[in-house]
């Protein structure tokens, strides 16, 4: 038995999690998202080395983990070791996706 925490869901209607066997592999892109901004075409065009972009979040917020595009997680930034990680404080469901 697999010791994912997929392994042990199933679907509403009963089925098993081996119904989902054949997805298990499947990629996803995934973007851990440090903040967002807006800038002009004309801030754009201006960039280079050394410049600074303002963020919409303050400093110390979570960073968002997106599936796709779709933010499903927020986490904090860790250091393992040499290696940066990210420790997962709170899993969002996807908008119009009610919680169990």
């Amino acid at each position: 038995m697999s010791s994912s925490p997929i392994s042990s869901f199933s679907s509403e209607a009963g089925e098993p999690a081996d119904a989902l066997a054949a997805m298990l592999d499947v990629r996803c892109t995934v973007d851990f998202v440090l903040g967002t901004g807006a800038l002009r075409v004309r801030d754009c065009l201006r960039l280079e080395r050394q410049s600074i972009v303002p963020l919409g979040q303050p400093a110390g917020s979570d960073l968002d983990v997106r599936v796709h595009g779709v933010t499903i997680a927020h986490g904090e930034v860790v250091i393992i070791d040499d290696n940066t990680a990210l420790r997962i404080s709170r899993v969002t469901p996807p908008a119009g996706v009610e919680a169990a």
